[in-house]
């Protein structure tokens, strides 16, 4: 089995593709990790038209098999299918033909070949558990973004331990209000919770629906996650989803004043490794979109954990947080506070904005209602779920796409919970089918194979990886819910189709994963913007620095929006202007838009971060869907 080459899920670079770096990647297009044996199992073969690879030409044989690397032998032939009879696909410049080799389900380790010309694709296995040890490798990276905690053997191998990070004397165990830093009272221990993303800062809203989204998850699936994920609580009897969430909740905990109103936002310096920061942590003021989101999430976990063994003086605990939080935005609907922004005298305090608008505070409200109602049964939370479900419309084929993208999945939980008036939550389900389902963005569309690549989104804008997942939860959604008129195991290769675009089907034939040679992929990132495995650093880029960035991180992926930084145009100045002397890169630059990527990871003025970074939301919305594939 390929993937007996390392022994560590968290091995080092030289576990990790470097062939891939030497010559292109081959034009016949599998999932690097594999397929499930009972599912589609179609690879693309690509003739690029347009882009930077237009150069590579191929047109395919119409003698194709699959040839099992163990036996040697041939197992299935059959000829490739021109997608709409040769069509040049805008989104990526490429022709594409379809190799359809479902019929092959013994497990194995494969490659699909033409046989007239002798090119193969990458390996690939076909087996029941293929994605096991790939959930396993990405969900340990929510480890290693944890603040405020040791990484060490056995848990990750010795290129990536390191000390508890932004516990020195003013970082998170007596952080500041970032207006008032001079005052020692205003310090408070906010140490834990997760690194957002690249950067090290902490978003309360984010982390709040990072916990919602992580225990969503369990319950769709609970049986794949289990107490062995190779975490410091592994084999403590807990589920290690549950305990990870737990890190994130007892961070949020910090983060709620005694009144229930949850300061909005922390700012962490930055080195690397984490440890070798040494700047102050600073906090920002509560707001009304922080502690409404976090109303929400202490809900969730006050209803999940009630099964939990031991967990009993928590989910008290958190259900009194959730009400807490609740009452302080009925009493506060309109505090305000923009990190960042000069709005709120806040330049420098954290990167992203977390602070939202009334369009999406009621959202915000309509989601963490659903939490409310699930938790207490109490019909003035429903009353509430159905005023908003017709102001905010929920359930809309565009809804996947935007910052609340779970709206509609949101829903669906509420119609399973038992207090939901059954009308309404029939209501639910038919709007789910005929306005997301059947919208024209998801299902008509993966039936009538509008992305050669069989994974269609409207378009490849920052975080385009992440809309692919919720994309994917279109259809798993659907299977969990048990609504829609198609078969439920075409629903499950819809989703499935999505996947494969991040496990390598896709144009660049790349997987959209970190370092994950030690896994199977021959071609996965091999640097991305994050501030530990920044340019430079031991940490780097795989092949070339001494150890690689640490596998199973999902990237941004394609964003056809990507520009360097305005001043490069002008004067950027310092140590700016130099970087804006570096070449522009091609791609991300001037490409189709599916092709609008490359691996690289200078930060300003170059900003590699809106096409590289990884973000938990990413990552999670990412591990929602392959849990559903895993075993």
């Amino acid at each position: 089995m390929k993937r007996s080459l390392c022994l560590s899920l968290f091995c080092l670079s030289a576990c990790a593709q470097t062939a891939a770096e030497a010559s292109p990647p081959p034009p016949i297009i599998v999932d690097q990790f594999g397929y499930l044996p009972a599912l589609d199992k179609i690879a693309v073969v690509k003739d690029p038209k347009v882009g930077f690879d237009a150069g590579r030409s191929f047109t395919p044989s119409q003698n194709y098999g699959v040839v099992n690397l163990g036996t040697g032998k041939v197992v299935f032939t059959g000829a490739p299918l021109a997608w709409r009879g040769g069509d040049t696909d805008a989104a990526s410049g490429d022709r594409i033909w379809h190799f359809d080799f479902s019929e092959v389900k013994t497990p194995g380790t494969y490659v699909v070949r033409d046989m007239a010309l002798g090119v193969d694709s990458y390996a690939f296995e076909i087996s029941p558990t293929v994605y096991t040890p790939v959930l396993k490798t990405a969900f340990k990276t929510l480890y290693l973004q944890r603040a405020g905690f040791e990484k060490r053997a056995p848990f990750v191998s010795t290129a990536f331990a390191d000390k508890a990070s932004h516990l020195g004397k003013g970082q998170d165990t007596e952080a500041r209000l970032f207006s008032d830093m001079d005052n020692p009272e205003t310090a408070r221990d906010l140490r834990g919770g997760w690194y957002d993303a690249g950067d090290y800062n902490k978003y309360t809203s984010w982390t709040a629906n990072y916990v919602t989204w992580l225990l969503a998850a369990y319950l769709e699936n609970p049986s794949v996650w289990t107490d062995d994920f190779g975490i410091p609580e592994s084999g403590n009897g807990t589920p290690d989803i549950l305990d990870e969430v737990k890190w994130g909740l007892d961070w949020l905990e910090r983060m709620q004043n005694d009144d229930g109103a949850m300061l909005s936002v922390m700012s962490l310096d930055s080195a690397s490794p984490p440890s070798a920061a040494k700047g102050p942590s600073r906090y920002g003021p509560p707001n009304s979109s922080a502690t409404l989101t976090s109303a929400g999430a202490f809900a969730m976990a006050a209803k999940v954990y009630t099964d939990v063994r031991g967990f009993d003086e928590a989910t008290r605990r958190y259900a009194e947080r959730a009400y807490k939080a609740w009452r302080w935005v009925e009493a506060n609907p309109r505090v305000k506070f923009y990190n960042n922004d000069a709005r709120s005298g806040s330049e420098g305090l954290a990167a992203g904005q977390q602070e939202v608008e009334a369009d999406r505070m009621g959202k915000k409200m309509l989601i963490s209602a659903i939490h409310m109602s699930a938790l207490t049964g109490d019909s003035y939370f429903n009353e509430i779920v159905e005023k908003l479900y017709r102001q905010v419309n929920p359930m809309d084929a565009g809804v996947p796409n935007g910052f609340e993208g779970t709206m509609a999945y949101d829903m669906l939980y509420y119609a399973r919970q038992p207090q939901t008036p059954k009308r309404f939550a029939a209501r639910i389900k038919r709007d789910y089918v005929t306005k997301v389902l059947n919208g024209y963005n998801a299902w008509p569309a993966v039936a009538n194979v509008e992305d050669p690549y069989r994974a269609f989104s409207d378009g490849y804008w920052w975080g385009s990886n992440s809309n692919k997942m919720r994309r994917a939860q279109v259809f798993t959604q659907a299977i969990v819910a048990d609504v829609g008129e198609a078969p439920k195991q075409d629903y499950l290769n819809a989703g499935a189709g999505y996947l494969h675009y991040i496990h390598g089907v896709n144009p660049l034939n790349k997987t959209y994963l970190s370092n994950m040679g030690g896994q199977g992929a021959e071609n996965s990132v091999t640097e991305f913007y994050h501030n530990w495995f920044a340019d430079g650093t031991d940490w780097d880029r795989v092949g070339t620095s001494k150890y690689g960035p640490a596998p199973g991180f999902l990237v941004g992926g394609p964003n056809d929006s990507y520009e360097r930084d305005g001043c490069c145009a002008d004067v950027c100045g310092g140590f700016g202007a130099k970087m804006c002397e570096i070449p522009v890169k091609s791609p991300p630059t001037g490409q189709p838009p599916a092709k609008s990527y490359a691996d690289f990871n200078e930060g300003w003025p170059i900003n590699s971060w809106s096409v590289t970074e990884n973000s938990n939301s990413y990552q999670i919305n990412y591990l929602r869907v392959l849990s559903k594939y895993a075993r």
